[in-house]
């Protein structure tokens, strides 16, 4: 499907609707193939039956308006802030107390237990709290030397 041609709207629901070629409109669920290595691309729109009913190879290929339908709907089902920087930990053992900076804002959260902390393609990390919000690390090598020692204690 030609991605200039996407069809996509918002129902009076605030649902969104994506109109196929021939006319039939589907609810639909944007779903990112890659999350966390490529999350603007391979998104596929899902429908109610969870089937896939488009691909869109880029985000960036779209048109503003069905790019910023699509990329406010994943932002208001996805939440995971993006650690920036490890302020302090409150203890080395766990559980532990830790105080980040985030690409959402301040906030603290528990780690249970290094078992916790799982790593993904190199160099990213993805953290679980205790109330099970997930976090990022994009680069753990990118964060600034105070950071990396206290992560490093946990790795």
């Amino acid at each position: 499907m030609p991605q200039q041609n996407l069809d996509i709207t918002r129902n009076s629901f605030g649902q969104l609707l994506f109109t196929d070629t021939e006319g039939k409109a589907h609810l639909v669920t944007p779903v990112r193939a890659f999350p966390i290595g490529a999350p603007s691309e391979n998104i596929g729109l899902i429908n109610t039956d969870g089937e896939e009913v488009a691909w869109i190879d880029k985000l960036s290929d779209l048109p503003e308006g069905a790019r910023q339908l699509i990329a406010d709907e994943m932002a208001s089902r996805e939440f995971m802030p993006v650690i920036q920087r490890i302020r302090r930990v409150s203890s080395f053992a766990t559980p532990s107390t830790w105080d980040l900076e985030t690409d959402r804002g301040d906030t603290s959260m528990v780690l249970k237990g290094e078992e916790d902390i799982r790593r993904l393609t190199s160099p990213a990390l993805m953290i679980t709290d205790s109330r099970g919000i997930t976090f990022l690390i994009r680069d753990r090598y990118a964060l600034d030397s105070h950071s990396k020692r206290l992560l490093d204690r946990f790795l």
